[in-house]
């Protein structure tokens, strides 16, 4: 079993950080190479993740010839006339963000074999939006033996409203609509960079997709698609993740090429709590308070703050002078981290989906596990500004959201060390 072993007290962060192509875009995009009849797709900034690697394999396993060079973090997809239409269980049940491959199957061939999805272990999301979106499609959608069969004579364009702007299910209905026959409109769409991202990708290879990055996305079939190449946009929840980390220590850190705008709901709050920002050539320089001040945060959909940066977040609220909240309405059953985190002696109440953190109390170093991607990436951050030895363990899920982490943070001066197969 890794263990990542943070030795604490407060060592200053300095430097610059390269961050990575998106993994919450990349995989759309990975998903998106499935619509094309012709040609060939070169996807570059491909970050290297157990999470990519296994949307590579669910893509290849529709006989689509793909080749991987995670040394140029590049894939290519040669694109033929025919694919399977089975998403079998050993990839699906892994990774619930492969869903999103039903819309593009569906687009290509009229019939979907899903496997119903896995993932983090972070409450319920349910795939009902999707469902009920490509049924206003006329696709027949019945549900058997742990699969999902999908089927349409023919896809039809729809007036689709989403009742909560779900990612998955927006990016599925898009990419179900680019073949589909007539205009298909979105409702309460998704509005992430990820979306205008795979909009982007999209376009290129001949659909039509228009208003991505509101809340209103209209698409007008087309007959087929061809082959193009993208660069997948920047990594908004590493760059975050980093921002966190240098509010947290003091730190002097320049966030290589950084997006500031994808990134304007945490950068809002961390400057409320007493961080400086400074707009470079080469990106965002984050300047970390000797003191950082209370604030209460709600995670919300796009534009929103992120959920995804919600467990970070809330290291910098345990440091803070006072009482922050921190109320979580994206999912439930995310303050695992929280809970973990009381082993380092972090003062908190919970009442549902709101935690109350009085902060300004040192933290101790201890044993703690993570439960999903950012809850582990943040019980590191959390040791970096413990009082002592902090051991985390739970790096399955960090590794499929994080290339080289424990190295990056060695290289910006944190005390870091990954350990492979140790035995108490």
């Amino acid at each position: 079993m890794d263990k990542i072993i943070v030795q604490g007290d407060r060592a200053r962060l300095t430097g610059t950080v390269e961050i990575e192509g998106a993994k919450n875009a990349a995989l759309p995009l990975l998903a998106a190479t499935i619509l094309p009849s012709e040609g060939v797709t070169t996807l570059r900034n491909v970050p290297v993740l157990s999470d990519i690697e296994m949307m590579i394999g669910l893509v290849k396993n529709l006989d689509i010839s793909l080749d991987g060079s995670r040394e140029l973090k590049q894939v290519v997809v040669h694109h033929g006339e025919t694919i399977k239409s089975k998403a079998p269980y050993e990839f699906v049940t892994k990774m619930r963000a492969s869903i999103v491959v039903m819309g593009p199957i569906l687009a290509r061939n009229h019939r979907a074999l899903i496997a119903m999805p896995g993932g983090c272990a972070i409450g319920s999301r349910p795939i009902d939006l999707h469902l009920r979106g490509l049924a206003q499609m006329g696709v027949t959608i019945t549900q058997k033996n742990g699969y999902i069969d999908a089927m349409a004579s023919e896809l039809k364009g729809a007036d689709i409203y989403l009742d909560f702007p779900s990612v998955g299910a927006t990016q599925n209905l898009m990419m179900a609509a680019t073949l589909a026959k007539g205009r298909t409109t979105i409702g309460n769409a998704a509005k992430e960079p990820e979306i205008v991202d795979l909009a982007n990708l999209l376009n290129k290879m001949g659909a039509k997709v228009r208003g991505a990055g509101t809340d209103t996305i209209t698409i007008v079939g087309v007959e087929k698609m061809h082959g193009t190449e993208h660069s997948v946009v920047q990594d908004r929840i590493e760059a975050g993740t980093f921002i966190v980390a240098a509010a947290i220590t003091q730190g002097d850190v320049l966030i290589e090429d950084a997006i500031s705008e994808h990134n304007r709901p945490l950068i809002a709050k961390l400057t409320e709590m007493g961080v400086s920002f400074r707009e470079e050539e080469n990106g965002l320089r984050v300047i970390g308070p000797k003191t950082l001040k209370p604030a209460n945060v709600t995670t919300l959909p796009h534009p929103g703050f992120p959920t995804d940066m919600q467990a970070q977040m809330t290291i910098a609220q345990s440091l803070a002078d006072g009482e922050s909240s921190m109320t979580e309405t994206v999912f439930e059953n995310r303050f695992q981290h929280l809970v973990e985190m009381q082993r380092m002696g972090l003062d908190v109440t919970f009442q549902g989906n709101h935690a109350t953190i009085n902060g300004g109390h040192p933290l101790e170093g201890a044993e703690v596990k993570g439960t999903d991607l950012r809850s582990t990436a943040a019980l590191v951050l959390a040791g970096l500004v413990a009082e002592g030895k902090t051991t985390v363990t739970g790096l399955q899920y960090l590794d499929r959201g994080y290339f080289q982490f424990h190295q990056k943070l060695q290289k910006l001066g944190a005390d870091v060390t990954r350990v492979t197969h140790l035995h108490d």
